[in-house]
């Protein structure tokens, strides 16, 4: 589980999100949702261990995120952040690789190779491994990057945006993908997404934050009512059941 308590993070004087307490149940989906500037991302980053918090404390299965070691925090929880930029000319395989180091510490073993073949397998990468990260479309490499997570098998898997760069198709592959990773390869996974409707068609959970704070949390179907989004997104939504799913219409 992962668990936060009194966690704040303030740029000066403004605070950008916090103080919130709450948790996020091990197993299954969980869709971060709100408005921008709600905090998601910055929650998120701060689960992560990739920004301190100015206050609070964050714990993942009792371990102190934030006071752990790097190398003991890197094998409970892999994070892909929103913007990723290597310099270095780098194939997919290698940069997939990279997600063994905490394991491995540079010296891959049998075991390591095989959970890089079977992270690129899982994004249908398998003919791209051999290409560069620049001879590859934006899609391509934002799969290559959520390879790099998978494959380093830890139990807890933070995503920020993952859907960037990704057109409507590559976008319903990437959701049913990281659905079979909680399925079949039981991760639980975090994710910031702005789509509600990708939220609620894959997600078992939804904590929606507004104004760096926690606005409402809950099941796909507690979540996904018109009166609960129009208050978080500040607008008016409408919730009908299309095909035995609820989805959000949100035009004006």
């Amino acid at each position: 589980m992962i668990e936060f308590t009194g966690l704040t993070k303030t740029y000066g004087d403004t605070v950008v999100l916090g103080p919130l307490s709450g948790s996020i149940p091990k197993g299954g989906f969980t869709s971060l949702i709100g408005p921008n500037g709600a905090g998601k991302s910055t929650l998120l980053t701060l689960i992560g261990r990739l920004a301190e918090p100015t206050a609070g404390r964050v714990t993942v299965d009792g371990l102190d995120v934030h006071r752990a070691r790097t190398r003991d925090v890197a094998r409970v929880l892999s994070v892909l952040r929103q913007e990723n930029h290597f310099t270095a000319r780098v194939t997919v395989r290698e940069l997939v690789a990279f997600g063994r180091f905490p394991h491995s510490r540079g010296r891959p073993t049998a075991a390591d190779q095989a959970h890089i073949d079977d992270a690129l397998d899982f994004l249908d990468l398998g003919d791209l491994r051999h290409r560069f990260l620049d001879q590859l479309s934006g899609g391509q490499r934002q799969r290559a990057y959520v390879a790099m997570v998978i494959a380093q098998d830890t139990d807890y898997v933070l995503l920020d945006e993952p859907l960037n760069n990704l057109d409507l198709k590559h976008s319903v592959r990437m959701m049913s993908q990281l659905r079979r990773a909680t399925d079949e390869l039981g991760k639980t996974v975090v994710m910031v997404v702005h789509d509600i409707n990708f939220a609620a068609a894959y997600s078992d959970r939804i904590l929606a934050l507004r104004d760096g704070r926690v606005a409402a949390a809950g099941t796909v179907a507690e979540m996904m009512r018109a009166e609960v989004l129009s208050e978080v997104y500040d607008t008016p939504v409408r919730v009908h059941d299309v095909d035995g799913r609820r989805t959000a219409v949100y035009y004006a």
